[in-house]
């Protein structure tokens, strides 16, 4: 049982990890939305492509209003931190509880 609880304990902090960085990566959009970008500018264009996919369904599923306020990343950065608190720490749980006899 040991070889599953170490697979479970390393794919939570493989998923924490993921997590954490793509929470930056969306913080890094958010920042570079408030100014006018390159569009042409190649770590521009990763931002976009990596984040736009999650954005946009986000944007899709909850109606903004017409504010001029994009909230979609505020929604996936909460999503994040949930998915952190709770997916990642149940894998842990369950791994620390296969070690135990």
């Amino acid at each position: 049982m040991f070889i599953v609880s170490n697979f479970l304990s390393a794919l939570a902090i493989i998923l924490h990890y993921v997590l954490t960085i793509y929470m930056w990566v969306i913080i890094a959009r958010a920042v570079i939305s408030w100014v006018n970008p390159d569009p042409y500018n190649p770590i521009v264009r990763f931002l976009y492509q990596v984040t736009e996919p999650v954005l946009y369904r986000i944007r899709r599923t909850i109606p903004m209003p017409m504010t001029g306020i994009d909230f979609s990343p505020i929604i996936v950065f909460i999503l994040i931190i949930f998915l952190d608190n709770f997916l990642v720490k149940t894998l842990s749980e369950i791994a620390l509880r296969l070690q135990s006899p």
